[in-house]
């Protein structure tokens, strides 16, 4: 079945998979779901992930989740997604969004690539607010 928002289908994916305690997790590979996780294993929100080809032509990307402590407590305890394919939103250098204060972390789709709220501050960008995560 194809997706057409592959964003929210990646974020559902990641959660549904952490509430079961999953190891790992198979999303279909996009340059956008590669960004994305790259995002979340440099901040430490997933493991390592690689590109996989199962059966033929398709692509996927398969992550590995991280979980803390004996009781396996996931490490992302919430994904939101913010800008839709209806309704897209969007934020400049001044307002970019904190989340949770600064203990989560918001993707932003900026004109130099995908990257969190505190780089996109850094380095003085806006973009696209595709998600929050903590």
């Amino acid at each position: 079945m194809a997706a057409n928002d592959t964003i929210a289908d990646m974020l559902t994916r990641i959660r549904n998979s952490c509430m079961a305690r999953h190891q790992t997790t198979q999303i279909p590979a996009t340059k956008m779901t590669r960004s994305i996780a790259q995002v979340l294993k440099s901040e430490g929100f997933i493991g390592e992930f690689e590109e996989a080809e199962a059966e033929g032509i398709k692509r996927h990307l398969v992550l590995s989740l991280k979980y803390k402590g004996k009781t396996r407590k996931p490490i992302i305890t919430a994904l939101k997604r913010v800008s839709k394919p209806g309704l897209r939103v969007y934020s400049n250098r001044k307002e970019l969004p904190r989340v949770l204060g600064g203990i989560g972390i918001a993707i932003i789709s900026t004109s130099s690539g995908i990257m969190t709220d505190r780089e996109a501050r850094r380095q003085g960008l806006g973009g696209e607010v595709l998600c929050y995560v903590w």
